[in-house]
């Protein structure tokens, strides 16, 4: 295997999809799949495991923004599944917020 063809799903991807279509969508799928995993699913973890956390995020983004480009709707599912866990999070912090305004009043 020389050094030219090392992947070729890397090279079909770049040189069949046009104007960094590709790109595009791996970004968008990169910012929201690392939203939701920020919200929904992630500990606080060492450094290292974070960025490893992250770094198999990244080439697990890649393999679905194949099927992003293949007309599934894997962006529009990232942005729903942001949008209800940030909502989640929003409501449950106001509802903690609000339980310790209640414990804080004298009976």
């Amino acid at each position: 295997m020389d050094a030219t063809n090392f992947s070729p799903i890397f090279d079909f991807v770049l040189n069949n999809f046009p104007d960094n279509v590709f790109w595009i969508f791996y970004v968008l799928n990169l910012i929201f799949g690392a939203i939701a995993f920020k919200l929904g699913f992630a500990r606080k973890l060492p450094l290292l495991k974070t960025i490893f956390v992250y770094i198999m995020l990244a080439v697990g983004t890649y393999i679905i923004t194949i099927f992003s480009i293949l007309q599934m709707p894997i962006t529009e599912s990232l942005i729903v599944i942001s949008l209800v866990l940030a909502i989640y999070r929003f409501r449950l912090h106001r509802q903690r917020k609000g339980n310790q305004s209640h414990k804080k009043t004298p009976e």
